[in-house]
This record gives structure tokens, sequence and C-alpha cells, in this order.
């Protein structure tokens, strides 16, 4: 299993955790171009910052596109790494 390794502000972290974000964002810059368009990732590991608090999500899907402002994506198109099931 290839898994995608993500820090995250304890508010994003906790959003998600509650089961009330769903998607996660990256700029579509030269660095995540390469590292998400290089490889196939079958699950994201989130941890927040200045803990050890760590969950791990499968990924439905890696696109581009609009992501909601609400949950912290920029206005340009941004990378949306949607959320599957918690398996860890």
């Amino acid at each position: 299993m290839k898994i995608l390794h993500f820090t995250l502000m304890p508010k994003w972290y906790d959003m998600i955790e509650r089961g009330e974000k769903l998607e996660e964002y990256c700029s579509n810059n030269p660095y995540w171009q390469e590292r998400l368009l290089s490889g196939e990732y079958d699950a994201v590991e989130f941890r927040c910052i200045y803990t050890q608090r760590t969950m791990t999500f499968r990924i439905k899907e890696i696109r581009l596109g609009k992501g909601k402002e609400e949950w912290g994506a920029a206005d340009d198109d941004v990378f949306i790494i949607e959320l599957g099931e918690r398996i860890k």
C-alpha cells in the first residue's frame, strides 16, 4: 500500500476526524504535481502538527478542481484528495 503523508493544522485535522471535511487540498504547483502525478497512492495518513495524533484514510480519488473555500481551498484549481473509509 502506497501512503501519502500529510501534516495538518489542528482545525483541519479535527474536521476530518469528526467526519465534517471529506477531502483535503494541495496547491497546483510543481511540487505537488510531481508528487501526486508520479505515483498511485492508495491511502493518506494525516498527522496533526505538533502532536503524535495520526489517522489514515483510503483515497477515493485525486483530481484537479475547485475545492470548498470553507474547507481551506484556494480560489483557483487545486488538487482534491477525496477521502474514503478510515482504516486507522
